[in-house]
């Protein structure tokens, strides 16, 4: 048991460099257009999820400008605590026309890149919403938006000196950053494997000899998202693949942030690392079949966790 668990209410902090606004055109059922404003960004879908779940959340992220006041309220408007830093650039936005049912980008902005000072008060503040919570988890920039990739290792390492726990759903200079400092468990799906060196394919003895490379290489547990086919986890004791029911996917975007969202919310509560992935799976299953990415209730998703199995992996264990 970490150190803090005892004296920490459950409770998950969750790293965002790069919230964005998201600004959608759609057709309402009068058939007039719909315009649309929400908050976005893979942190911020994480915490949405974990606060479905009945997990205490803090979102740690950087804002400015007039996206950056836009997206405060509305991410706190969706039950999630925020810990903001301010800064003189502005968040980044999207906007996507939706009418004819398919998705067609009008206009998009960057997430400005923060400057050195902000980049440590930044450091500052989610060091220490990572001390005050049970479980960190770390996730990464908006693509092409630089970020200081060493931030991921030291902050990984100063909250598990201090007894937490951390999550990292991460790719590229910052996956590889977050490794030097340990995780307690990375979710990374296959193809993620197989883009970063660790795997030549996703065939199950590759993926499965990747997962025991990095449990050799600052990784306590890892889980890998397959697509359609069953996901594989590899503690410490055993490697197991997870299947879920059969189900008619709606939107496949989200599922992985869902997921991860799962498994900071089972940690949180100190569930067993079993039920813990029994969660997360549902978690990530259920966003499948819905449109809103980091979405779906809480029951609905206990419930399909009783009907995830948990078999047995042999093949490419290591012996001893």
């Amino acid at each position: 048991m970490p150190a803090n668990e005892s004296r920490i209410e459950p409770s998950v902090m969750v790293f965002a460099p790069t919230p964005i606004l998201t600004v959608t055109i759609d057709i309402g059922a009068n058939g007039a257009s719909e315009l649309h404003l929400h908050a976005g960004g893979q942190g911020f879908w994480v915490a949405r999820m974990v606060a479905r779940l009945g997990v205490p959340v803090t979102l740690c992220a950087p804002f400015g400008d007039d996206t950056g006041r836009v997206l405060r309220v509305l991410i706190e408007s969706e039950g999630v605590a925020l810990r903001g830093v301010d800064i003189h650039g502005a968040n980044g936005a999207y906007v996507h026309d939706r009418r004819t049912g398919k998705k067609a980008e009008l206009a998009h902005t960057p997430t400005v890149e923060l400057t050195r000072h902000e980049v440590d008060d930044f450091y500052g503040a989610a060091l220490l919403a990572g001390l005050a919570a049970r479980v960190t988890v770390l996730t990464g920039p908006v693509p092409a938006t630089p970020f200081p990739a060493s931030v991921y290792r030291r902050l990984a390492t100063d909250i598990r000196t201090n007894g937490g726990m951390v999550i990292a759903d991460l790719s590229g200079e910052h996956l590889k950053s977050v490794l030097e400092g340990g995780v307690d468990i990375l979710k990374i799906s296959h193809e993620e494997l197989i883009e970063e060196g660790f795997a030549p394919d996703n065939d199950p003895g590759s993926v499965l000899t990747a997962m025991e490379h990095l449990l050799a290489n600052g990784v306590q547990n890892v889980l890998v998202s397959r697509a359609a086919d069953p996901a594989f986890a590899r503690t410490r004791d055993k490697a197991v693949e997870i299947i879920i029911p059969r189900l008619e996917p709606n939107e496949f975007r989200g599922s992985g942030d869902s997921m991860t969202a799962g498994l900071a919310a089972g940690l949180a509560r100190g569930l067993e690392m079993d039920a813990t992935l029994r969660l997360a799976a549902a978690a990530g299953a259920l966003n499948v079949t819905r449109s809103g990415l980091g979405t779906g209730h809480r029951d609905e998703i206990e419930q399909l966790s009783q009907r995830i199995d948990i078999r047995p992996l042999t093949l490419g264990m290591s012996k001893g």
